[in-house]
């Protein structure tokens, strides 16, 4: 097992030491039901683990004295790792999809690119709509705000606006997330 300290921006990846690599003189032992065996030197620390044929490991390598486990090394490993691939699984991701419309656009237009947002919104991604100005529409960027109004009647039982529509340069911005 690994853990991950920052120092600056270098990372620096420390192992975790097991048997031999230990190199401190007392450590505060625990067994492998957890019972804490009390402070031991080190020497004893791995008798004792060597007599129930397991491995010392040290688990709080900052403690003072450092605490150390005796355990079964590799079926921790592998527990550990089951436990996050199991995390990783149940992990969602959750994507956004951006739907492009125009100042000039038209009604069944509007229910198409409705339609694929509805799509996208009931799969459980968030949604981006943009709107781009081009040229002199960009003085009547109230006719924006109309379409993004349509746009949204379109799709509002599949989801919400979470941010209003608002200028971004030369576009105008809007995102909708999946109704729970």
């Amino acid at each position: 097992m690994k853990s991950k300290t920052m120092y600056g921006r270098c990372t620096i990846i420390k192992k975790t030491e097991i048997n031999e690599e230990i190199r401190d003189r007392e450590v505060r032992l625990i067994d492998e039901n957890g019972d804490q065996l009390g402070v031991v030197p080190i020497a004893k620390a791995l008798e004792l683990a060597e007599e129930r044929e397991r491995d010392l490991v040290k688990i709080a390598p900052g403690a003072k004295p450092p605490v150390c486990k005796i355990m079964d090394y590799g079926k921790h490993k592998y527990e550990q790792a089951k436990r996050d691939k199991d995390a990783r699984k149940k992990q969602k991701t959750q994507q956004v999809k951006e739907i492009r419309l125009s100042l000039n656009i038209e009604e069944n237009d509007i229910k198409t690119k409705a339609k694929n947002a509805a799509k996208f919104l009931q799969g459980g991604d968030k949604l981006k709509v943009s709107l781009r100005f081009r040229g002199r529409e960009l003085g009547h960027t109230n006719l924006g705000y109309a379409v993004f109004d349509k746009f949204a009647a379109e799709i509002e039982e599949f989801g919400t606006m979470e941010q209003r529509p608002k200028m971004e340069g030369r576009s105008m911005n809007a995102s909708f997330v999946p109704k729970k």
